[in-house]
């Protein structure tokens, strides 16, 4: 998994409520258990009309599309628990989400892949939300270490965050890396296994 610490990047605003996991990624693109491939069809029915045509989704338009930081709306990310709705945000550039409320998997589900979610009051939303809608003249600079964020004007907004999942994403350590980085004790553990329970091991 690829560390978070320090990213600034162009902040695109998606002022919705209640966007749930197959708003993020619909159900027909859950054929591949691959985590490449699916920006494709990350937001598709917000992207498309019904005939597969482009509409003025925010993350198509120019000022956009290098967009690493996205904006939302409460109780983002609701419903299904499916954890190609990360894998399509990282697909498209997505590394960090900024909202008032997420739902607790989906929220959990962007620690394990790299992703950054931040819970902000909705006072403090309203004045990121207003950042994004300038487009790539205004960028935000979201420091995981310091928990800040500091606004184009200069301003910062501070941010709490569960200490061990700081700690995994600014290490890059996901579920996997997480045991790796046990391997000695592991190993040991097994080691002094054999010797005392040989019978397990025959």
């Amino acid at each position: 998994m690829e560390k978070f610490d320090k990213l600034t990047a162009v902040a695109a605003p998606l002022p919705m409520v209640n966007v749930d996991t197959d708003m993020i990624i619909p159900a027909r693109f859950l054929k591949t258990i691959k985590r490449t491939g699916l920006a494709e069809g990350l937001f598709y029915a917000l992207r498309h009309d019904k005939d597969g045509n482009p509409k003025d989704f925010v993350l198509d338009r120019p000022a956009y599309r290098s967009a690493q930081i996205l904006i939302v709306g409460d109780n983002f990310g609701c419903g299904s628990s499916r954890e190609h709705a990360p894998w399509a945000l990282l697909d498209a550039g997505i590394r960090c989400v900024i909202g008032p409320s997420f739902a607790d998997i989906f929220h959990n589900n962007c620690f394990k892949n790299g992703i950054l979610p931040i819970v902000l009051p909705q006072e403090e939303i309203d004045k990121l939300m207003e950042d994004a809608e300038r487009g790539a003249n205004a960028t935000l600079t979201v420091d995981l270490e310091d928990q800040t964020i500091e606004r184009p004007d200069g301003g910062q907004i501070t941010f709490e965050i569960d200490p061990w999942k700081k700690h995994c994403l600014l290490n890059g350590l996901d579920d996997v890396g997480q045991t790796l980085n046990k391997a000695a004790e592991i190993d040991s553990f097994e080691n002094a296994q054999k010797t005392h329970q040989p019978w397990l091991y025959a």
